[in-house]
């Protein structure tokens, strides 16, 4: 039996997605055991004050060692929106290993990732469960595979060999944190070029396993198979990643030869092909309109937003199945933030038999979390 204070503690309640997750809590989980985390105790009480939200709250600073043992002792779960991880993840997350407390983040940086199955062994030894990527990405890319796949060994008794993520609508825009995650990543690039043959391979997660080349996904190109031009989708980068570590955790069902890749849908003809080129010339997370870590958009902005994300199963050149993704909510601020609440949830109530590790979303809650974000309507899967 469990002698901890709280079932969770949102570290960087503070920030901007820190917020709308408490918020979220607040409203949705009344009788939940939580507590709230961040470094800055006024900004804290502010939190509370605005979201009339009473519940503890702790001083918690990720470079402070004192700090993050007197938070281990006190949860079952860290769920953290402290980025970029890779400058303010690293002892939060060894710390959990060590201490056998489960842990989410929505981290979109795979080198980090990569850098941190150091801490493989003792998440296993201390039955710590480590889930990266909660949040937009990876979840509809690493579930919707996940959905598809599933689907296809129901109805033709084996995996398809290939699916394509086509991104054909999203509306929304991009977290702060998640463009200093960027910047973070391209300025451990010039300290450590080597680290680029990490960022490049769709396999660096996997654990030493090495599938088949992959899909060009850098460049607008006719795909012929569904006959619309594509461009180069700016997540796929992460999101393939994670999907091939599914395949890999789950021992390669969806087989050692699979093929996966993201763009998006651009469309057929003349106008599909300028649509995509104009796709392609185009990063929201780079220029100066990006917003800062803690800034995001209005609550009305963020309501109207909405993603579409189509997975086709192919064999042979032939399309064999369609699964659609779709969500209601910006998905970077708003649907992310249910996302992450929904999978720390999951972790801790509907998953008592998962042993300790490093994972993705699939292998570490699959069908369960996918059954929770439709029971919440944060997301929905179907065949089409």
């Amino acid at each position: 039996m469990s002698t901890k204070e709280y079932d969770l503690i949102v570290f960087g309640a503070t920030s901007f997605t820190g917020k709308l997750v408490v918020e979220y809590l607040n409203e949705k989980y009344p009788d939940l055991s939580w507590a709230i985390a961040a470094r800055n105790q006024e900004k804290i009480d502010a939190v509370k004050s605005e979201l009339s939200c009473d519940v503890p709250s702790l001083i918690l600073d990720s470079m402070n060692m004192d700090d993050i043992e007197k938070a281990m002792k006190q949860t079952k779960l860290i769920l953290t929106t402290v980025g970029p991880y890779q400058i303010y993840g690293n002892d939060i997350l060894a710390m959990c290993a060590k201490h056998g407390v489960d842990y989410v983040d929505l981290c979109g940086e795979p080198g980090w990732m990569y850098d941190m199955q150091q801490h493989l062994e003792t998440a296993k030894q201390s039955g710590a469960r480590i889930v990266h990527s909660c949040g937009f990405d990876s979840i509809p890319s690493d579930l919707g595979v996940f959905f598809l796949q599933n689907l296809a060994q129901e109805k033709f008794g084996k995996p398809v060999k290939q699916v394509k993520c086509r991104v054909r609508s999203m509306k929304g825009e991009f977290s702060g944190g998640t463009a200093a995650s960027l910047r973070a990543t391209l300025s451990k690039l010039k300290k450590n070029p080597d680290f680029f043959n990490v960022l490049i391979d769709p396999f660096c997660l996997c654990e030493g396993f090495k599938g088949p080349e992959q899909p060009r996904d850098n460049k607008p190109y006719h795909d012929d198979v569904t006959n619309e031009w594509v461009a180069p989708f700016f997540m796929a980068a992460i999101n393939t990643k994670n999907v091939h570590r599914s395949n890999q955790m789950l021992n390669h069902p969806y087989g050692e030869d699979f093929l996966y890749d993201e763009m998006f849908s651009a469309g057929p003809g003349e106008e599909g092909e300028k649509k995509a080129q104009a796709i392609a010339m185009y990063n929201p997370m780079l220029g100066d309109n990006v917003p800062k870590p803690g800034e995001g958009p209005s609550k009305e902005s963020r309501d109207s937003g909405s993603y579409d994300m189509l997975f086709t199963g192919v064999d042979n050149g032939e399309i064999k199945i369609n699964v659609s993704v779709k969500g209601e909510g910006d998905p970077g601020y708003s649907s992310t933030s249910k996302m992450i609440t929904e999978s720390a949830l999951c972790l801790l109530f509907d998953c008592p038999d998962l042993a300790g590790g490093i994972y993705t979303t699939a292998p570490a809650m699959g069908q369960k979390l996918i059954d929770r974000l439709e029971e919440k309507h944060v997301m929905f899967f179907a065949e089409e």
